[in-house]
């Protein structure tokens, strides 16, 4: 059975009960928990291996990768951008990104962007491998793509694209990648674990996706 580290208050042994619990009985591999009740750290727990292949526990800071969390992290880019008088929510994308201003996408808003109704959910045709990990292929490519509907007339949650898209527009407006202006703006001034993307050189402790 894995071991379980971290604290937990007596009102909540209940969730340190049900956490150990995945590792005995469901093959949990490694995790964390952590609770927060009216400012204060009710349980903060973790266990068993971050990375399996080499045995590395999971340790008080291990960080994991949180997929659409990271949808929130961006909007709040644009919109302190918003708040700041930098971006208009509602001017033309066209006055921010003119390469997106194609192929039906000429009238489409910065609030379109952000709700998820500027019709660019997806990616028609295929990428080559690795095109992901390429943020100049990814907005270009975005840029080029025709709309799978009129932009504003109805919403389709953006699952793969809003990163890109959102976060061109922090881009053009602030002349900062996404991940540097959500670090230097958000991230160090809160003094918050979290990050998009890493930088070269930084040695972090990330637990990798077991696909």
């Amino acid at each position: 059975m894995a071991e379980v580290s971290g604290r937990c208050h007596a009102d909540f042994e209940a969730v340190r009960r049900a956490f150990a619990h995945n590792f005995a009985a469901h093959d949990e591999v490694g995790a964390a928990v952590t609770i927060t009740v009216d400012g204060e750290t009710v349980v903060d727990l973790w266990g068993g291996e971050a990375d399996p292949a080499t045995g590395r526990a999971w340790a008080e800071h291990t960080r994991v990768v949180v997929f659409s969390c990271t949808k929130a992290a961006t909007a709040l880019c644009a919109h302190m951008l918003a708040d700041r008088g930098a971006l208009d929510l509602d001017a033309p994308v066209a006055e921010y990104w003119p390469e997106f201003a194609t192929n039906g996408k000429e009238e489409a808003t910065v609030s379109m962007m952000l709700d998820h109704s500027v019709g660019v959910p997806a990616l028609s045709g295929t990428l080559e491998a690795g095109a992901m990990y390429d943020w100049d292929t990814m907005v270009d490519a975005l840029a080029r793509q025709a709309p799978w509907w009129k932009p504003g007339t109805r919403n389709g949650y953006h699952l793969i694209t809003f990163g890109w898209t959102v976060g061109e527009l922090v881009r053009r407006v602030s002349g900062r990648s996404l991940g540097t202006f959500f670090r230097e703006e958000v991230a160090k001034p809160l003094g918050l674990e979290f990050a998009i993307g890493v930088q070269p050189g930084e040695d972090l402790d990330i637990a990798p996706i077991i696909a």
